[in-house]
């Protein structure tokens, strides 16, 4: 009576992750202390390094082609939830919501340099995931899952830190070096433990395809 189609499931499960990463990834929270040193992290490294895991799971099972389809339509949602952001942000208050509404622009106004550098560095690493782990299942075929999926994940996940990090937080008048120092000591720990994300949930890439392939 209450069917549910796994893959539509699995595709509403990445459209949902890849929203609350644009919605809710600008919080950032502490992880640990090394003397005057604090690891910072993101609230959306819960969700990004599924959208690989499920990438991984859909070309195993359906092909590189359903997985491209998929991030297109991810994108689309990208700039759905930019434009809405700016339409709902510029409409007045009404007088019962006036007190709160410097709080709802802050927390929806997003910029468009950091919404921009969000979404090229969608596009370039959830591209790669795919163009990288369908040429390791060219080359391994079937097997070592476990490398295919961590591979993909490493480099896509390094170019999309990388680009977003570069995009959003280059000051121009600074120096080239210290705009390295600075990008690499935030962009370096977040990777790092985005990739500690990514060998977590290698089970969960199995059990996915695994699932997945009964519906077949």
């Amino acid at each position: 009576m209450f069917k549910i189609e796994k893959l539509d499931f699995l595709i509403s499960f990445y459209i949902v992750c890849v929203t609350l990463s644009e919605v809710m990834g600008a919080k950032t929270f502490p992880i640990a202390t090394f003397g005057t040193f604090t690891l910072n992290a993101t609230v959306a490294i819960f969700v990004l390094p599924i959208l690989y895991s499920i990438n991984d799971i859909i070309i195993e099972v359906y092909g590189k082609e359903k997985a491209k389809s998929i991030v297109r339509s991810s994108l689309l949602i990208i700039f759905f939830i930019f434009l809405f952001s700016l339409l709902a942000t510029s409409l007045p208050a009404s007088k019962r919501f006036l007190s709160t509404e410097g709080a709802y622009d802050t927390i929806f106004g997003l910029s468009a340099r950091f919404s921009a550098a969000s979404l090229i560095a969608f596009i370039v690493s959830e591209f790669a995931d795919i163009a990288i782990f369908s040429k390791l299942r060219e080359k391994l075929g079937k097997t070592k899952l476990w490398l295919r999926t961590n591979a993909s994940n490493f480099i896509s996940e390094f170019l999309d830190v990388a680009v977003f990090m570069i995009l959003a937080f280059y000051a121009f008048d600074q120096s080239l070096a210290s705009n390295l120092s600075f990008i690499a000591s935030i962009a370096l720990p977040y990777y790092l433990l985005r990739c500690v994300m990514s060998i977590l949930e290698t089970p969960l890439v199995y059990l996915g395809v695994k699932w997945l392939k009964k519906s077949k």
